[in-house]
């Protein structure tokens, strides 16, 4: 069981047995190796060319851009026309993403992405999470033909059933 106690200095310090300490740095070890192994997984693919790098200007350049595609493409040196030809969509609908008119499906973001040797993930932006308020409910009144209020509200669907049962 953990002790808390003070420092000479009155800092808050926790005295845990052997086993406490093991448990709780066990994980920590795992999470170490795991990303140890994706920082060399990535060494690797920057060795084999794989990986692409960009200079802090180029980093720069794609957060400035309107929309990766747009950075990508010229950053590969590539016309739109070019690119289309080579995924085979019109050079208007690349376009139109670069311009954040359309999105693009899954499978044509993918082989554009493969086209341009990025992954999918580099094409695309998460957009934020936005949470909807929920509307107020309003009442309506009713009116007849006439224009004149009635006395009673229309029966729901939910009252129907209700009072059927």
């Amino acid at each position: 069981m953990p002790v808390m106690t003070k420092t000479p200095l009155g800092d808050d310090i926790v005295i845990l047995s052997r086993a406490e300490y093991d448990a709780l740095t066990s994980g920590r070890r795992d999470e170490d190796a795991a990303d140890a192994e994706r920082a060399n997984n990535i060494t690797a693919d920057i060795e084999r060319g794989t990986e692409t790098l960009l200079t802090s200007e180029q980093a720069s350049q794609l957060l400035e851009a309107k929309t990766p595609l747009a950075f990508w493409r010229k950053h590969r040196g590539m016309t739109q026309e070019v690119l289309s030809k080579s995924v085979g969509v019109a050079q208007g609908f690349i376009s139109e993403i670069e311009n954040g008119a359309k999105t693009g499906d899954v499978q044509t973001l993918a082989v554009i992405a493969r086209a341009l040797e990025i992954s999918l993930d580099d094409l695309v932006i998460p957009r934020p999470v936005r949470f909807v308020k929920k509307a107020k409910t309003r009442k309506i009144r009713a009116t007849s033909s006439t224009g004149a209020r009635r006395a009673r509200p229309r029966a729901t669907k939910r009252k129907m059933k209700s009072a059927s049962a």
